[in-house]
């Protein structure tokens, strides 16, 4: 039960959906756009989340759709990962998608909404970041197709009134060799310790991670390490060298056994992509 009411709303339209946002601004609401929901459920729960008119875009067809057109695979925002896992068409994303919380909330969870969550974990952004998708962003300013490297920069940096529409993904990047694991505090149970996700294309490496820090990232700086001459041993250690910080210390890990558990993660991803 969320300790607060709201206004609920389903537009049919994009246009709509940006229309009726503004009105309800203008009307002194707090809107919010909505798709799976379990976030706000989650965190308004415990007063981290709150909006009294809810704007659900599920019913809006271009938020929904999953197909390639020429060499562009599309996925709408508002598809749960649950979806996006039995359909499989980007194999890596389907990989770190079957990992996100449970089978149950994956039905609830979106593609979008995981993105877009302030909770610092967010995997199915992991690899979006590695295929330098681009995703169709809708506003107050109409519609904008924008690189994600220059729009997610720790979380998506959306304007208010816009929305995440849907990703598009280059196919030699949905087909490029990957390695994704995701280790927890307990192994197959409990929270998320560190999540790795990388690719091989261009015969170079790209590794993004989840868990490390306070937010999901994909370093080039540490890419640059892996793709150097030399030894495993000193081209992890180079890439350790120049993540970003800070490194979480908490109760599911302290920051040195996260670097411990990256390192490991780190040096079986290159023997399996090399």
């Amino acid at each position: 039960m969320l300790p607060f009411d709201f206004d609920y709303f389903q537009p049919k339209s994009l246009k709509e959906a940006v229309e009726l946002f503004r009105y309800l601004e203008q009307q002194g609401k707090q809107p919010m756009f909505f798709s799976g929901g379990t976030e706000l459920i989650t965190l308004g729960r415990i007063d981290l989340a709150f909006s009294d008119a809810v704007i659900d875009i599920k019913n809006i067809p271009e938020c929904k759709v999953m197909q390639y057109s020429g060499d562009y695979l599309f996925i709408g925002g508002a598809l749960s990962l649950t979806q996006i896992e039995e359909a499989n068409p980007f194999p890596l994303l389907t990989k770190v998608a079957s990992e996100v919380a449970d089978h149950t909330a994956r039905g609830k969870i979106t593609l979008g909404g995981n993105i877009c969550a302030q909770i610092f974990y967010r995997e199915a952004v992991l690899p979006l970041l590695l295929a330098d998708s681009q995703l169709l962003i809708v506003g107050p300013e109409g519609v904008q197709t924008i690189h994600i490297n220059d729009i997610f920069q720790q979380q998506l940096k959306l304007k208010k009134g816009e929305l995440l529409v849907q990703t598009a993904t280059e196919r030699r990047f949905i087909e490029a060799p990957f390695f994704t694991v995701k280790r927890r505090q307990q192994w197959d149970t409990g929270y998320p310790l560190i999540t790795i996700a990388a690719l091989k294309i261009d015969q170079e490496f790209r590794v993004a991670i989840s868990g490390l820090c306070p937010f999901p990232f994909r370093s080039q700086e540490a890419e640059a390490y892996l793709n150097r001459q030399g030894s495993m041993e000193e081209r992890i250690d180079g890439a350790l060298s120049v993540l970003p910080k800070p490194i979480l210390d908490d109760v599911e890990g302290s920051a040195q056994y996260r670097l411990f558990v990256l390192r490991n993660l780190l040096y079986d991803a290159l023997v399996a992509l090399e």
